[in-house]
């Protein structure tokens, strides 16, 4: 505790510092240069990653304001790669990074000036989960989080002092299954398109996600072996739709989902029993009694993974107050905070320090609750006994099979994409 408050004012003297002691001396008024030195962030992401209650806490924590600025995956990139002067932080995807960092309008962030650079964890610095490589197919992190340098518009090929984004939130995919009404052992991506579940399946309709998923199952029913499942050519693509639309036209798929509450309701009503699912998606199903299994799958997952990146324009006390967000969002509480979401954050020993040991030990050790697991809001949704679905980190995470990308052929995939949605 004298410890935070240590650390608190001497970030509070730093501040104070900031502004030159000259302005004390001749105003003598501290208050208002403190009120001078109000710095509000703007924020930019998805809203899936702007959460009220961290934007509360770093201002009750810091004095800066955060300022949500929600807008769609796309419209991220788009943003970053047109206005980036419309924001202050960003919060986006790795695989977006190869369409904005070639315009230079990302600053390289400097590890020197982040405190926990060196504890974020092997799987964004090396490509490894507890020493072991993981699968690199699509956009893996370690291709793109680091920068030549600060002013740089292009990726490094080892590690650097510079980089493209601080990861926030990451988390590996698979196929979500309503055990209760499926009564057997499901253990591959090859499910997806077992006749068994006709008119009762569903993918997801993003096309550069959707894909991929498809991918897998493609792999897994040996039809084909891609080279990488993120960046196929257009042979590739072909036969993976056409794999799709032949499913689609015999009534595999009950629906083609967009959003998360449409996989939810899909899962709840029962009438999907096997579909891509997001892991909180699973825990929201569950959250109303209903069994419902993210199930871990011998091929493995599809990881996705976010990050913060500071615009090349930042200066002065906006990119002070931006570093003092990546520090405090490295701390542990944050990180604390989205752990028990099911997601995984950045700094493992810090989130640790502020998750209780029963908390860690379900969410990140694959241990049984030895009581209630409960959401940060304080919803029940494991009971003492559960473990989690995909065991620990070190299970979950080690079996990555491929990353989110965009692909070269991405124009020509969509197109292909849309006549499959279109059969």
């Amino acid at each position: 505790m004298s410890e935070k408050n240590e650390s608190s004012s001497t970030g509070m003297q730093r501040r104070t510092l900031l502004q030159g002691t000259a302005g004390i001396l001749a105003t003598g008024v501290f208050p208002a240069i403190h009120a001078q030195e109000k710095i509000v962030l703007r924020y930019l992401g998805t809203a899936v990653n702007q959460d009220k209650a961290i934007a509360e806490k770093f201002k009750a924590d810091t004095g800066i304001e955060i300022q949500y600025v929600a807008v769609t995956t796309d419209d991220v990139t788009k943003r970053a790669v047109t206005a980036p002067n419309s924001f202050d932080l960003i919060d986006t995807e790795y695989f977006s990074l190869k369409k904005i960092v070639p315009t230079g309008n990302l600053k390289g962030i400097d590890t020197k000036r982040v405190k926990n650079a060196d504890k974020i964890t092997t799987l964004f610095t090396k490509g490894e989960v507890a020493g072991k490589k993981v699968g690199d197919q699509g956009t893996a992190p370690i291709k793109v989080i680091f920068l030549e340098g600060e002013k740089s518009k292009a990726f490094a090929k080892s590690p650097t002092q510079f980089m493209s984004l601080i990861p926030t939130t990451y988390n590996a995919d698979t196929l979500g299954i309503r055990p209760d009404l499926i009564k057997r052992p499901i253990g591959s991506w090859a499910e997806l398109l077992n006749p068994e579940f006709k008119g009762k399946a569903a993918i997801l309709n993003i096309p550069s996600i959707g894909i991929m998923d498809a991918a897998m199952v493609v792999e897994s029913k040996g039809i084909h072996k891609y080279a990488d499942k993120g960046n196929m050519t257009k042979a590739e693509i072909d036969l993976t739709i056409k794999t799709l639309i032949e499913a689609k036209k015999a009534g595999q798929f009950r629906a083609l989902w967009k959003d998360f509450n449409e996989s939810v309701n899909l899962m709840s009503s029962g009438e999907v029993v096997i579909q891509s699912m997001w892991s909180p998606a699973v825990t929201a199903v569950r959250s109303k009694g209903i069994a419902c299994t993210f199930q871990p799958l011998k091929e493995g997952y599809r990881a996705w993974a976010s990050g913060f990146g500071l615009p090349a324009t930042l200066s002065g006390k906006k990119l002070d107050g931006a570093y003092e967000f990546i520090n405090w969002f490295l701390d542990g509480w944050a990180g604390a905070y989205l752990n028990r979401q099911g997601y995984y954050s950045a700094v493992l020993e810090t989130a640790k320090a502020k998750m209780e040991p029963y908390e860690w030990a379900y969410w990140m050790e694959g241990k049984p609750a030895t009581q209630d697991i409960k959401s940060p809001q304080g919803d029940v949704i494991a009971k003492a006994g559960a473990v989690r679905d995909g065991g620990s980190y070190e299970q979950r995470m080690g079996g990555i099979a491929c990353w989110n990308a965009v692909m070269d052929e991405n124009e020509y995939m969509v197109r292909k994409w849309n006549e499959f949605v279109a059969a």
